[in-house]
């Protein structure tokens, strides 16, 4: 395994329940998870062949720092048991600063969007139709604007392989319920808010992020998968901030802009990333949980 580099897991002391697009997922015990992140890197829903390097630290370490600060506002799934202590000796290096071990909970089938500038799908839908994911918004914004409240726009959680889609409030009331439909704004919209007022101060726009929720046995809900990090969320540097085009960013914006000029169709086989492209992206990961934390990444 090359210094900050991991591709795959090969943890044989537990079984291997599920491999996703960047996380392996073990049992521990009938309650309890192991989370492995990788180094891999999915864009338009395809994994790269490279690897990103540290950034299953980084993505690990920053969604424990904010699963911390923001713990009052709802729970998270968050064991507080070392992931080094549920598997091998010879196995340690595996884990070690980009693993966690969580309990078991009912994920719930959708993903909660907040939005608090408008980029991406939502400016193309804004293009088109003056509205983002059905909710009107107010005319003459331009890309990158600010939007006057944070929105949240839930998408479907399709199976691996297949592109999540935007639905409606109403589609996610009938996929999860009324009540936790509401819960799950209310707390989203929250927990984006407090996020984005943080990293303000760090230096870092939060354009938009998504959340996951799961319900323990007692149907309360949890706060699960990863957040706020640079797979999850835009971060775009604040001193570099301009309204009407589009923002660098900290986030994997840059392999996707790099993808999209290459002519590639978005199908696999992707093309193969060029060292500098790598580099870069590692670079850009690293300075964002560095400037956020304020803490030295651990590798």
């Amino acid at each position: 395994m090359a210094e900050g580099q991991l591709t795959a897991t090969s943890i044989t002391s537990l079984p291997l329940l599920h491999k996703g697009k960047v996380r392996d997922i073990y049992e521990v015990d009938k309650k309890h998870l192991l989370i492995v992140t990788t180094d891999r890197l999915s864009a338009f829903d395809v994994v790269m062949n490279e690897p990103i390097s540290f950034k299953g630290f980084v993505l690990t370490q920053m969604a424990d720092f904010w699963f911390n600060k923001l713990s009052f506002i709802v729970p998270n799934h968050l064991s507080g048991i070392a992931p080094e202590s549920v598997v091998a000796e010879n196995e340690v290096a595996q884990v070690k600063h980009r693993s966690i071990v969580v309990r078991k909970l009912k994920a719930l089938p959708i993903e909660a969007i907040v939005r608090g500038y408008l980029s991406g799908s939502g400016w193309k839908d804004y293009q088109n139709t003056q509205t983002v994911c059905g909710i009107k918004i107010p005319s003459g914004l331009k890309e990158s604007s600010r939007l006057v409240e944070p929105i949240f726009t839930p998408s479907s959680k399709e199976e691996v392989g297949q592109h999540d889609q935007n639905i409606s409030y109403e589609e996610c009331e009938m996929r999860v319920g009324k009540d936790i439909t509401s819960r799950i704004k209310e707390i989203s919209i929250k927990l984006y808010q407090e996020a984005a007022s943080f990293a303000l101060t760090k230096g870092i726009i939060i354009a938009d992020t998504k959340f996951e929720f799961g319900l323990d046995e007692q149907n309360n809900l949890v706060l699960i998968d990863e957040i706020l990090t640079p797979d999850s969320s835009r971060f775009w540097p604040l001193d570099q901030y301009q309204e009407g085009t589009s923002q660098p960013s900290f986030d994997k914006q840059f392999i996707r802009d790099w993808l999209e000029s290459t002519g590639w169709n978005k199908s696999p086989p992707p093309p193969k990333l060029p060292e500098d492209v790598i580099q870069k992206t590692s670079i850009r990961y690293i300075e964002a949980f560095e400037r956020i934390t304020d803490l030295s990444l651990k590798d």
